[in-house]
């Protein structure tokens, strides 16, 4: 297994065993000051990428027990992905050589239980967030738990990328970045992988 592939997984390991530590109450993560901004003001050099939810409940950084400059965080409503976001994503890996990208969806979605009650109409409003939800539920019929709908959404935001950015399923295919698709409950506050 090449050394890029070792480090992905030995990296979401530690991201896992933050989790461990946000569950406890006990976090450990010591980059949190000015010094460690300062030491960083001309570069950044974080080990992972996360693809997260913008909602207020779903912090990277704090679920994984990270400090400044560890993350490189996109988030967006629903985990949706638009050109911005691809291109985002596309940043971390190809100028920033992160060897982990995390998919990460959460229960209690707001934007799954909109486009639930939406489905199929699209209106006016958030419609590119619609447009990338619903393919999820085309051909399968609505989902009964929305929670469910979201683990799958982040399946499907991974094959997106990878049918849809050359940049990342080039770093997939030649192990310089491994995806892991996880989902963070918010009653046990553990992140889970799909």
């Amino acid at each position: 297994m090449p050394n890029l592939e070792i480090s992905a997984k030995n990296e979401l390991e530690k991201l896992l065993k933050g989790n461990e530590n946000f569950i406890a109450g006990k976090p450990t993560a010591k980059n949190m000051c000015l010094k460690t901004l300062q030491s960083l003001a001309l570069y950044q050099e974080p080990y992972a990428c996360v693809l997260s939810c913008s909602d207020s409940r779903v912090v990277p950084e704090i679920i994984f027990d990270c400090g400044i400059g560890e993350l490189f965080v996109v988030r967006v409503a629903g985990i949706t992905v638009g050109p911005n976001v691809k291109e985002s994503i596309e940043y971390a890996v190809k100028k920033l050589h992160v060897p982990l990208l995390i998919l990460l969806g959460h229960d209690d979605c707001g934007v799954m239980k909109f486009a639930s009650e939406q489905y199929p109409n699209i209106p006016d409003d958030f419609q590119s967030i619609l447009k990338c939800v619903y393919p999820v539920i085309d051909g399968k019929g609505k989902f009964d738990c929305n929670n469910e709908f979201a683990r799958k959404h982040t399946i499907w935001v991974e094959e997106y990328l990878l049918n849809n950015s050359k940049i990342i399923k080039e770093a997939v295919d030649e192990n310089k970045l491994y995806i892991a698709k996880c989902h963070f409950d918010h009653n046990t506050g553990k992140v889970s992988l799909l």
